[in-house]
């Protein structure tokens, strides 16, 4: 039986996999373009683990089906060519007789240098017979020298292509094949280009299928969902989580996987499950340009602009999308969100790790607090804690710890919005310990967290935001008890930064707010 793969490209005797037709076959017709007179030279682009190497090979497997010796096809990797930047170019030339020999099966000369290199594909005397079609594949891992000297030459190919006998070529990778990287811009026309996109729900839907029909085994329509909208459909993703819930938290094969399967699922890749693409991906986000992704956690109107660095450094590697502004907003224009909700979940918790550990440098907790006003017989009453966090937040001031110190600031010197959310997330995860499950929830993707309590079958929300006016507060109002009128609850409670000392708040700001039948118990919370 084939199983689920979230490691390399995927084979569909061994793998469950989805055609993804349309994609092969603009693939195809890139790399054969008009027969007699010449291919594309494009690029296959996006973040890791989403499809990119197994489109171009498919892709390869129909050019030569259907135009049998009529090109010289061939690709090769760029993964296995160790070169350090100094003598880089040198270095570079060792390798290429055993690429061209694996992926053409012939003796090709080592270059001396880069017009040698050039000469590989010339008509004259070339190492070619008939046209060819090349694909390079991880392309980014090439050193910035080599790949701004093979960009040029591939241009000055394509440009005067009629003395080459290299037909088309792709370059596949994640960043560096769009030119973002590079003064010398795109090797090509950047609109001839093959983006991968995320798999569709159909297309996640027919991945389980295929499983349940080789197997025997049911997995509820509740699971197979839940992964589309966790993941939003990242190819590497879904296998993984359709690897963890077949396999490895399996109930058994006459067992059908249930939705209480997959939370088990969700929480051990959220905590103890290793995946490679997640870890790189953490990593990046910890990178040059962690305050942008540390705003997105509180600002749901970022623009998304691949003109700014920082935007296309997190786009193309999978740690952002972009979405349109939501019905009702004055602008339609494209805005930044994270690529999925378990992306941004993984990213919430290890950033708060970061930002503030996993204890404080005081108890969370008075010592005998029992929290009997919090954890009662009927149910989870939420906003006490506040008052906690409040009298944690005068323990600190009184110890002369400044829980603020070193953390990411604005221009104005303001601190960054999302660092008070960070640091309540980390102080109920301290005070609350084993007693109590909390989940940070997103439901829009960006500048809306809910922190969502839950103890002995009772459920608790706190909507964690900044306050920026009235008017967006009493949005903010409105989104909280739609949110708990939606888990069934009759309160929740809103915990509200206010950028200015405890005791310069307006009382006007806090209090209870009645909205369709659910009562909004708002806490404001200084924070300078």
């Amino acid at each position: 039986m084939r199983r689920f793969s979230s490691y390399g490209p995927v084979d569909s005797r061994f793998h469950f996999s989805v055609e993804r037709r349309q994609l092969v076959e603009n693939c195809v017709s890139q790399l054969v373009g008009e027969p007699d007179e010449g291919g594309h030279y494009f690029t296959i682009w996006a973040p890791r683990q989403t499809g990119k190497t197994w489109i171009m090979r498919r892709a390869i497997e129909e050019v030569r089906a259907r135009y049998g010796d009529r090109f010289r096809v061939g690709t090769f990797s760029m993964q296995g060519v160790v070169v350090e930047d100094d003598d880089s170019e040198e270095a570079f030339f060792k390798f290429v007789p055993d690429l061209f020999n694996l992926a053409f099966d012939g003796e090709a000369p080592m270059p001396q240098d880069w017009a040698d290199w050039t000469r590989l594909f010339a008509r004259e005397r070339g190492y070619f017979d008939r046209p060819a079609i090349l694909c390079i594949d991880e392309f980014d891992s090439l050193p910035r020298k080599v790949i701004d000297r093979l960009v040029a030459l591939f241009r000055n190919i394509h440009l005067h292509r009629g003395g080459y006998f290299l037909h088309s070529l792709a370059l596949v990778g994640v960043r560096s094949v769009l030119g973002v990287d590079s003064p010398r811009g795109s090797p090509f026309n950047v609109q001839r280009s093959l983006p991968i996109p995320n798999l569709t729900r159909e297309e996640v839907t027919d991945l389980f299928s295929q499983y349940q029909a080789e197997s025997g085994q049911v997995v509820e329509p509740q699971v197979v969902n839940a992964v589309f909208e966790v993941t939003r459909g990242q190819p590497g993703l879904v296998s993984w989580f359709g690897e963890l819930c077949v396999e490895k938290y399996n109930p058994g094969p006459a067992e059908p996987i249930t939705p209480a399967v997959f939370d088990e699922v969700l929480n051990a890749a959220l905590t103890i499950e290793w995946n490679n693409t997640i870890l790189n991906l953490v990593a990046k986000a910890r990178g040059p340009y962690l305050k942008h992704v540390i705003s997105l956690f509180t600002d749901p109107n970022v623009p998304f602009a691949l003109d700014a660095d920082w935007c296309t450094y997190l786009y193309m590697n999978g740690i952002i999308d972009t979405a349109v502004q939501p019905e009702g907003a004055k602008s339609k224009r494209p805005v930044c969100r994270f690529s999925s909700p378990f992306v941004q979940r993984r990213l919430y918790t290890a950033l708060t790790g970061d930002m503030f550990g996993e204890k404080g440098p005081i108890l969370a907790m008075e010592p005998g607090d029992t929290l009997s006003d919090v954890f009662l017989p009927n149910g989870l009453c939420v906003h006490p804690l506040l008052e906690r966090y409040r009298g944690y937040l005068k323990r600190l001031k009184a110890r002369g710890i400044d829980p603020w110190q070193g953390q990411p600031r604005r221009a104005d010197l303001h601190l960054t919005e999302a660092v008070g959310h960070f640091h309540l997330y980390a102080w109920l995860r301290d005070a609350l310990q084993e007693r109590c499950l909390i989940t940070p929830e997103f439901p829009t993707g960006n500048g809306k967290v809910d922190l969502v309590l839950q103890a002995d079958g009772h459920t608790g929300v706190i909507e964690v935001k900044s306050f920026v006016n009235m008017f967006v507060l009493q949005k903010g109002h409105a989104q909280t008890a739609g949110y708990a009128k939606k888990l069934g609850l009759s309160e929740a409670t809103l915990a509200l930064f206010v950028p200015v000392p405890e005791a310069e708040i307006p009382k006007a700001i806090g209090g209870d707010v009645e909205i369709d039948g659910v009562t909004v118990k708002v806490v404001p919370l200084g924070w300078v």
